[in-house]
């Protein structure tokens, strides 16, 4: 499988529009890996997209990729679901008598109630497939969903109405978790997979000078997962090869500073790698 992290940014991409603190200054000067867009994945094996932030017209553009088959949704979240105006790329708007393309739209069942009460996303998917540019297919709890020599199994985490992705390709197995770790646990039937790709977590102390990154106080603690809780799930997966992507603006790390936190974490025993725009992992 060749798994491709097409933008390996948090809620908000680095840099920061407005901001001009250091990281953000040395993002728009330097780009990728500097640089960070929404989150998202693409497996090219099978043509799969895992969410639409809303720059994935332009992690497309600056990839390979030459049409997606298939989309999966882990939630709602704006910085999950706000690029889905790019299923109109389906469309052929040349044509006096188009003949469009079509992408299957893959949704959990506990995602479903959140595109139906959130931002829209239901009606907008309606509308595309009036128009015959998308089908969308629920798919159950503890269902599995084949395409070509692959099984993708949605995996519900702690927070109901978020999933992460077991994905099963010629003896290989790559856990893929887009976002909202926090109180979730490693199933023990999960066994062992070849490849996770993890959220970061919030920092809540800098993982270089052990200082306090983050106020006690700070309302993000009680939602978000934070790094050292992210290390703890990974310390409980049996996985060969650990990469932490959804890397958030507000921890103020740049993409030089998280080669040295992986440089003080292996000599620990804990060996991972920071995923950055583009990235290509091949299993």
């Amino acid at each position: 499988m060749i798994i491709e992290l097409l933008g390996s940014g948090g809620a908000i991409p680095i840099p920061r529009p407005l901001c001009n603190c250091n990281i953000c200054k040395e993002a728009r000067i330097k780009g990728v890996p500097y640089s960070r867009m929404g989150p998202s994945v693409f497996i090219h094996d099978i043509n799969l997209l895992i969410d639409t932030p809303e720059d994935i017209v332009h992690q497309i553009n600056r990839s390979n990729i030459e049409d997606i088959k298939y989309c999966i949704y882990s939630h709602w979240h704006p910085d999950h679901t706000m690029g889905r105006r790019v299923f109109e790329m389906n469309h052929n708007f040349r044509s006096y008598l188009p003949k469009d393309n079509s992408t299957k739209i893959l949704i959990p069942e506990g995602v479903m109630p959140g595109f139906r009460e959130r931002l829209g996303i239901w009606n907008h998917f309606e509308y595309f497939k009036q128009i015959g540019i998308i089908e969308t297919i629920i798919l159950s709890d503890n269902s599995e969903y084949k395409i070509d020599n692959a099984v993708i199994k949605p995996i519900r985490l702690k927070e109901e109405y978020v999933y992460g992705f077991l994905i099963e390709s010629l003896s290989k197995r790559v856990l893929i978790i887009m976002d909202e770790l926090i109180g979730w646990e490693v199933p023990k039937d999960l066994g062992k997979v070849d490849l996770a790709v993890l959220p970061a977590g919030v920092f809540e102390f800098n993982p270089i000078t052990n200082v306090r990154n983050l106020p006690v106080d700070t309302p993000t603690l009680k939602l978000e997962c934070t790094f050292l809780e992210t290390l703890h799930i990974v310390d409980n997966l049996n996985a060969d090869k650990i990469v932490l992507s959804h890397i958030e603006e507000l921890d103020k790390l740049s993409y030089d500073d998280l080669i040295k936190v992986e440089e003080i974490y292996r000599k620990k025993g804990i060996d991972f790698k920071f995923a950055y725009d583009g990235m290509k992992l091949e299993i």
